[in-house]
C-alpha cells in the first residue's frame, strides 16, 4: 500500500488535525512534515500556546508516520519537551521520523521548531501494532 494514500485518508478522517491547520508537506518512507500556523483560538491563559495543541501537533505527525504501512497502530506511550513557547502567527514545521520499526511496535521521533528554526519541542512516542489495516486492500 501506497503510505500517500494511508496518510491522505487518514488526514480526509481527522477533523482535529484539520481544525489544527496540518498541512502535509512531505512524505517519505517512515518521514513526515507538516506545518501550521499558530490561530489566537491556541492560546492558553497566559499567552503562549497551549501546550495541549503542540503535543497534539506532535502527536498527529506520529500517527501519520506510525500508520502510513497501512497496519493500525495505537501510542503505547509518548512524550514532550518544551523548549520554547509558541505565539499568534507561528509557523510551526512539524517533522516526525521512524527511530525503529518491528512487526509490533515503532518508535519515533518528532521535532517541532518555529519560522526562525528554533526548536519549540521534541516528542517521543512508541506505538503498538494491532494487526489490522486502515484500508482494506481487496
Amino acid at each position: 500500500m501506497e503510505p500517500r494514500r494511508v496518510v491522505d485518508e487518514m488526514l480526509a478522517r481527522d477533523k482535529f488535525s484539520e481544525w489544527m491547520g496540518l498541512e502535509l508537506l512531505e512524505l517519505k518512507a517512515g518521514y513526515v512534515r507538516l506545518q501550521a500556523v499558530i490561530r489566537p483560538e491556541m492560546m492558553n491563559g497566559i499567552g503562549t500556546l497551549h501546550g495541549g495543541v503542540t503535543f497534539a501537533m506532535a502527536d498527529s505527525a506520529f500517527a501519520f508516520t506510525c500508520n502510513m504501512e497501512n497496519s493500525i497502530s495505537v501510542a503505547l506511550d509518548a512524550h514532550i519537551s518544551f523548549t520554547k513557547a509558541g505565539y499568534v502567527g507561528d509557523i510551526f514545521t512539524i517533522e516526525s521520523k521512524e527511530i525503529n520499526s518491528t512487526r509490533k511496535t515503532g518508535l519515533y521521533e518528532v521535532r517541532i521548531t518555529n519560522q526562525h528554526q528554533e526548536l519549540v519541542a521534541v516528542f517521543k512516542g512508541t506505538c503498538y501494532r494491532v494487526g489490522k489495516t486502515l484500508i482494506n486492500e481487496s
